[in-house]
């Protein structure tokens, strides 16, 4: 119990240790995201339109690249996230890229404390939600900072990819949420050979449990797509079945993968 109850500093102490690695990694591709390159794919891109002028708050933004991302393509944009190292970063790119991005480190449900605004979108992205034991309170910070008018831009890998074992052999988890899932393992998706230890606690939520949190806290759910592959390769036993588009060799096209 102890273990979950202290999940935010556990988890705050994870991606702390992870960031050095990450900022160096091929996977987020710094060098080429400071000459200009955007990190955000066509799902995302796709679902967030036309952002010139938008105010956009995008939540568990790690260090920052989609952010600042946002903010190139004209969005005025606030990221927030719970890690200092990555939210120092994170700033730090900002300044080097000129980028008008405001940062912010906060646990997620603590939000309210530190910001008092609306936002034309509310945007996040791969592998956020299950960092969170309680989606109904996430749902609530959402209906808090959104306008009336305003979107939730949400794209996350599909709840039945975290079912599997970390090499897609069997099924090693529970598609519905029954509580803390705590563990530790080496290296980080960024890096699988990197010489990391870490500890992290976690939950599986079930498509029905987001969609039914949103509708709750009074969103309405204007369309929901799935699709069979990642654009991220950050999964054991990969393969790339087209430019930036990755699938788990074995499994084919037979389970989707990100919604």
């Amino acid at each position: 119990m102890n273990t979950e109850n202290n999940y935010i500093e556990i988890n705050r102490q994870s991606w702390n240790n992870r960031i050095e690695t990450h900022l160096k990694s091929e996977f987020y591709d710094l060098d080429n995201f400071l000459k200009g390159k955007n990190s955000l794919n066509d799902i995302e891109l796709n679902l967030l339109g036309d952002i010139k002028g938008k105010t956009i708050l995008h939540l568990q933004c790690h260090f920052g690249q989609d952010t600042i991302s946002m903010g190139r393509l004209g969005a005025n944009v606030t990221g927030i996230d719970l890690s200092d190292k990555a939210i120092e970063s994170a700033k730090q790119i900002a300044k080097d890229t000129n980028s008008n991005a405001k940062f912010i480190c906060c646990d997620i449900y603590d939000l309210p404390n530190h910001l008092d605004e609306k936002f034309d979108t509310i945007f996040t992205s791969y592998g956020t939600i299950g960092w969170l034991p309680d989606l109904d309170k996430w749902a609530k910070i959402i209906s808090k900072f959104i306008n009336p008018s305003g979107q939730f831009v949400f794209v996350e890998f599909h709840p039945v990819v975290w079912m599997f074992d970390d090499n897609f052999e069997e099924i090693g988890y529970r598609y519905f949420n029954s509580g803390a899932i705590v563990e530790t393992h080496s290296g980080t998706y960024a890096d699988r050979t990197a010489e990391l230890t870490l500890s992290e606690v976690w939950w599986n939520h079930s498509i029905s449990e987001v969609l039914n949190s949103l509708i709750k806290n009074g969103l309405d759910i204007k369309s929901l797509d799935e699709f069979d592959y990642s654009p991220h390769n950050c999964f054991n036993k990969t393969i790339e079945f087209a430019p930036g588009k990755y699938r788990i060799e074995h499994l084919d096209d037979k389970i989707p993968m990100v919604y």
